[in-house]
């Protein structure tokens, strides 16, 4: 005898008793299709939150509090640090840093540091002793721009487009 396999609707799904299986099966299209309501002991064994044992945070430098102070944490008072260069350092660091200088193979028994004494002078000095010595700025060499986000527009003269050649045509295109 061929038996049809169907899937059980009530296997794993609670049914009303009683007065609620009466009354849904009133008023209900199809009395036969499950609640929807899964069996708690046969759906997810084990069921969720049965664990005995508790979850336990790792611990981590950010959980220890001796290493964790609240002024590093604060994002909210991150403001940005201000820094300050004077015009003896700025000019110090223009004279030093103003040509290429070629360094020297080390050699045996003498320091790798050279000793110089930082001159100290004004930045208008500094400025006009490295422009007398090089010329900082040149047609080939020029200095920086602006950046932008787009390029000028420069107008350059198409083909023209298709029209009888002996025929008035005043319209001129450009890419």
């Amino acid at each position: 005898m061929a038996t049809k396999k169907v899937a059980e609707s009530t296997l794993y799904h609670l049914s009303p008793k009683g007065f609620w299986k009466n009354f849904r099966n009133a008023i209900v299209v199809n009395p036969e299709i499950s609640s929807g309501l899964p069996i708690q002991g046969l759906n997810r064994y084990p069921p969720p939150a049965s664990r005995p044992e508790l979850y336990s945070t790792p611990a981590t430098k950010a959980s220890d509090p001796a290493q964790n102070p609240y002024y590093k944490r604060d994002v909210r008072r991150a403001y940005p640090q201000l820094s300050v260069v004077t015009q003896t350092q700025l000019s110090q660091l223009l004279i030093e840093h103003s040509g290429a200088q070629a360094v020297a193979a080390p050699e045996e028994g003498k320091s790798d540091v050279p000793s110089t004494t930082p001159q100290s002078s004004t930045l208008s000095q500094a400025i006009s002793t490295i422009t007398s010595a090089t010329k900082v700025y040149s047609e080939e060499k020029l200095p920086p721009s602006i950046p932008t986000a787009f390029q000028r527009w420069q107008p350059k003269r198409s083909a023209d487009a298709p029209h009888d050649p002996f025929a008035y045509f005043p319209m001129v295109l450009y890419h």
